[in-house]
């Protein structure tokens, strides 16, 4: 085998642009050469300058110059093949690496001087090749595949070869071979033969092959020799292998965080979910808190002007009643001082004498010196009950700002000194009517629930415990103590009397009604007068007219209380102490020739409203 034939072949010195052996060569940035005409006209023409086989790009048009050392071997490689290709050793009449053919000593001499020399560098041989080598053997077969080796630098019976000193100078270096029809990956004097694109030391045109860590840069060969000595280099691909290793570790590492962040993503959302929650069982909690304060305040006020207007009208009734009987007692006051005054005028001195008596002793007339109308508006109650539900709000307010709202409604109850109509009806009691007590006039109804009163009295046995004069009658349920409620429809009657009463009241002839005789009642008189009998009576304006009253009993806390049952609103409430057992008091008063005589009705307790 030829020495161009062993190493060297007609497509490694041909253009890749002409397709012809190269002339004049010139090499790019990238390492790849091309004729000098060649690529000037690839150019000429072009706004940007690529390289034809990497299509490198060059910001300037690089300054082309010829190649010598390539343009050299070309010419020689050219004039080898023009002598048949022949190259023998002088010496022996072998050809050099096996040939058949010989080349002159001083050509072979001037060969080695302008073939590349770089300080290491391997080719790609056949497997039988190496074998050759380390026996000192120079057949190289070509029918095995490559390996990379190096190149001996002599062989057997002293022939000379080409060794890796003789191959150090070259723009691109030679780095691998392959036989020409193996369709296996080269590389030439001219670059890349394949597809995969080597990247190369912009300084020493070599390809970029280690790894420098202490740097942490990719080099090439001669980089390492001139500027990274005694640094911690390797090959970028054992480098790789190490980063594999970290690659999954890092990866593993990117997955907990990515699932760590997942987590907390989710964490967020439910803290959110919460807060939604708890903003609506704050909303739902202050709404209630503060609508039930508002309500207090809205009916401590009614009451208030309830209150207040009843002590008004109750004043200028017990003013009205105290001048009335101050001007009567005026007026017979004037009448006797002009009786005095005619009386002496008079000439008849026995009349005189008869009547001065009895002008000169004092009239009929009370003692007005203690006598003050009530200035009292009763409202204290009402304020002390505000106050007491006022402190309550705050306890309240207190209790949520350290611990929260609850999740179940917060109702805010007022605190009063009179029971609510929601909490009396918890009393509720059956009433029924004692027929042994009832006015002869009285008429009731079977099941003793309602009663009225007749045009004519009845014959019935005067015992004990009936009223003869006063149409009335008492419950048949004794109250000795505990709470007791219940409710009288007194709806389409002008007159009627309700309350309690003691079981040792008189029950015979005239009847004074008021505490102070063991009665405590409310009375409905002329359809629209409402009073309670008290000493003296005090009358009461009502906004809403009743028609149907609840009476409430604290026998203990000796109170008794009327309600507004429809309107859910409170009338009254006497405070006193009993002393003894109380009865259910019921009067529907006389019929008024018919204008009054709807019954009064003991009706049951709705526990819902």
């Amino acid at each position: 085998m030829s020495l161009y034939g062993s190493f060297l072949s007609d497509e490694q010195f041909l253009c890749s642009i002409c397709l012809d052996m190269f002339t004049n060569p010139s090499s790019t940035p990238c390492g790849h050469s091309f004729c000098m005409t060649c690529i000037s006209r690839y150019w000429d023409g072009s706004k940007v300058c690529q390289c034809p086989l990497c299509k490198k790009t060059f910001q300037k048009r690089p300054d082309l110059q010829i190649n010598r050392t390539l343009r050299e071997i070309t010419d020689q490689f050219r004039a080898m093949k023009g002598s048949g290709g022949q190259v023998k050793d002088k010496r022996n009449g072998k050809g050099v690496c096996g040939g058949e053919g010989v080349i002159p000593e001083n050509l072979f001499n001037e060969l080695k001087k302008k073939l590349p020399r770089p300080s290491e560098m391997q080719v790609k041989v056949p497997c039988e090749a190496q074998a050759s080598f380390e026996s000192g053997g120079v057949p190289i077969p070509t029918s095995c595949s490559r390996i990379t080796a190096p190149l001996a630098s002599s062989v057997p019976n002293g022939s000379p070869v080409l060794s890796s000193n003789h191959l150090s100078r070259a723009p691109v270096p030679l780095q691998s071979y392959s036989p020409p029809h193996s369709g296996r990956r080269r590389f030439t004097v001219s670059g890349a033969a394949s597809s995969r694109n080597l990247p190369v030391c912009e300084i020493h045109q070599r390809g970029i092959l280690i790894y420098c860590r202490t740097d942490r840069v990719c080099i090439c060969p001669e980089c390492e020799a001139e500027h990274h000595q005694n640094h911690d280099t390797v090959t970028i691909n054992d480098e790789w292998l190490e980063n594999q290793a970290q690659l999954n570790r890092t990866e593993q590492l990117i997955q907990d965080m990515i699932r760590e962040r997942i987590r907390k993503m989710e964490e967020i959302r439910f803290s959110v979910a919460e807060l939604e929650v708890a903003v609506e069982q704050e909303t739902a909690g202050s709404v209630c808190l503060f609508s039930a304060l508002i309500s207090a305040i809205e009916r401590s006020q009614v009451e208030l002007m309830e209150v207040m207007e009843m002590t008004h009208k109750a004043a200028e009734h017990q003013a009205d009643a105290m001048i009335r009987q101050l001007e009567l007692e005026v007026k017979e006051l004037r009448r006797r001082e002009s009786a005095l005054k005619e009386l002496a005028k008079s000439d008849d001195h026995i009349h005189c004498v008869k009547t001065f008596p009895s002008l000169c002793s004092p009239p009929p007339i009370k003692d007005w010196t203690g006598v003050l109308v009530n200035s009292d508006l009763g409202t204290g109650t009402i304020y002390m009950s505000l106050a007491a539900q006022v402190e309550r709000f705050q306890d309240e307010l207190k209790n949520i700002a350290e611990t929260g709202f609850c999740a179940s409604t917060l109702e805010l109850t007022p605190v009063r000194t009179q029971p609510r109509m929601k909490s009396v009806k918890e009393y509720a009691v059956d009433v029924t009517l004692d027929s042994n007590t009832a006015h002869p006039r009285l008429i009731m109804s079977e099941d003793m629930k309602s009663v009225w009163c007749g045009d004519r009295h009845q014959l019935l046995p005067d015992n004990m415990e009936r009223f003869d004069r006063v149409v009335c009658v008492l419950g048949r349920q004794m109250i000795s103590s505990g709470r007791h409620y219940w409710e009288v429809e007194v709806g389409g009657k002008t007159d009627w009397d309700l309350g309690v009463a003691k079981q040792s009241i008189n029950r015979k002839g005239k009847i004074d009604v008021n505490p102070s005789k063991g009665y405590w009642f409310l009375s409905l008189r002329d359809k629209n007068k409402y009073a309670f009998r008290s000493e003296p009576s005090t009358d009461v304006h009502l906004n809403l007219k009743p028609n149907k009253i609840g009476i409430f009993v604290d026998f203990e806390n000796g109170q008794v209380s009327f309600y507004n049952v429809d309107a859910k609103l409170h009338i009254y409430t006497f405070n006193d102490t009993f002393g003894e057992c109380i009865y259910p008091f019921f009067s529907p008063c006389t019929n008024k020739s018919g204008k009054n005589d709807a019954p009064l009705i003991i009706t049951s307790v709705n526990m819902t409203e």
